[in-house]
């Protein structure tokens, strides 16, 4: 049996314990808040703007929309935004979206809306870029072909909602993936080319369903649409061959519906290079266009 004097102790320092949570709860910012709520993107200024959850209708899964608005940003201005796009939001919304201020401050790349598309995890379970990012295909996994359903959420929900909430230019969207995002992007560029302005395709991935994207596309209707492939100069050598590759067949090719440009990224990788790729992409699309590699 505990004899007094501990029962005095312990209770001491219980009552110490609690004075020292109440006092936390009691302060703003306290290691009580600190735990309670989840730290808001508003105190990281480069991110700053907006989210929210979309339920698809077409894809059957929620994902997690991240905003970020331009610097200065009035929603009741006249002025519209490009909006530029990012598959793999999980990973990719934190790296380019702070960086495309610098990118304005370097390169004077116009400010941009910049939304992150995640879901919320990197978790099998959760994460499903596998299926949504690659196209049915008679070489295609079971655990691929969405992207028809992906490509619906985009075109039907997404796409409709950032241009009701945010002060956004229809006529500038960008859309950026990499690896096998930017095998979404090339699909995106083949089945329904006038959906966006600009996209980028990072160390695209081209399987399955590889000869659809040597075939001919449907016809546009704007003729200021451009397409970027960006390659690391030490990509994946299957990669690399196919990005080469694809240039070459559409170099000169005249039933294109898009502007082509190939960029390699010198000593680049497969992953750690999507800043490089993004301003080497976003500053092609918005007038350094010169139609060759480089």
């Amino acid at each position: 049996m505990v004899n007094r004097r501990v029962r005095h102790w312990l209770l001491a320092v219980a009552l110490a314990l609690i004075c020292t949570i109440g006092m936390a709860q009691a302060q703003p910012g306290g290691a009580s808040d600190a735990v309670a709520k989840d730290t808001p993107l508003q105190h990281l200024p480069a991110l700053r703007g907006d989210y929210f959850l979309h339920a698809s209708a077409a894809v059957g899964r929620s994902f997690h929309i991240y905003v970020r608005l331009p610097e200065g940003y009035d929603p009741d201005a006249p002025q519209r935004y490009p909006v530029v796009y990012l598959l793999d939001g999980d990973s990719l919304f934190p790296i380019l979206a702070a960086n495309h201020l610098f990118l304005t401050y370097d390169d004077g790349l116009p400010e941009a809306i910049v939304v992150g598309i995640a879901y919320g995890g990197f978790e099998s379970s959760v994460n499903r870029r596998g299926y949504d990012f690659s196209a049915p295909a008679a070489d295609a996994r079971e655990d691929q072909g969405g992207a028809d359903r992906f490509l619906a959420l985009l075109r039907e929900e997404l796409l409709p909602e950032v241009e009701r909430r945010y002060a956004a230019d229809p006529m500038r969207r960008i859309l950026f993936g990499q690896s096998r995002g930017g095998y979404f992007v090339l699909y995106s560029a083949f089945v329904a080319p006038d959906l966006f302005w600009g996209r980028i395709a990072s160390n695209p991935a081209f399987d399955p369903g590889r000869g659809r994207f040597f075939a001919a596309p449907p016809a546009a209707v704007r003729d200021d649409l451009g397409l970027v492939v960006t390659s690391g100069a030490r990509d994946w050598p299957a990669l690399r061959e196919s990005a080469l590759a694809w240039f070459d067949a559409w170099r000169d090719r005249q039933d294109a519906p898009w502007a082509v440009h190939l960029h390699t990224v010198p000593d680049g990788t497969h992953a750690a290079d999507s800043v490089n790729s993004y301003r080497a992409g976003m500053g092609w699309l918005f007038g350094k266009r010169d139609g060759g590699a480089r």
